[in-house]
């Protein structure tokens, strides 16, 4: 299928195609005679799951350095929170992301508890 068929069956855009094909996360596609971009159900596979993680917050460039097992992590159930398996592919960015998550959240909830408490101290 041609770009705009495959961006639309991966629900983005042509051009976030040609993005993750600049950026590493997508193998150069097959090419017509024509010269146009060629995709079939893996790569459309593929985007969904760039998308996934990219919407879980992962970063271009953490997908990056999982590129060649962006496929595995597809196919993988996520696992539980408290029991990660550091023999899955990625676990070392998933795991400093969520750790970043984590501090972020701590941040927050300190943030928000000195604001409620001087919000709503009686005088």
């Amino acid at each position: 299928m041609r770009i705009g068929d495959a961006a639309a069956a991966a629900g983005t855009t042509p051009r976030a195609l040609r993005f993750y094909e600049q950026r590493g996360l997508l193998p150069p596609p097959r090419r017509t005679a024509a010269g146009q971009r060629e995709y079939g159900p893996d790569e459309v596979a593929r985007v969904r799951v760039i998308r996934e993680l990219l919407a879980l917050g992962l970063t271009v460039e953490d997908l990056r350095s999982l590129a060649d097992r962006l496929a595995r992590l597809g196919e993988i159930p996520p696992g539980r929170c408290g029991h990660p398996d550091s023999d899955r592919p990625g676990f070392g960015v998933i795991a400093r992301r969520l750790a970043a998550l984590d501090a972020e959240i701590d941040r927050l909830t300190r943030l928000r508890e000195g604001l409620a408490l001087r919000t709503f101290r009686q005088p």
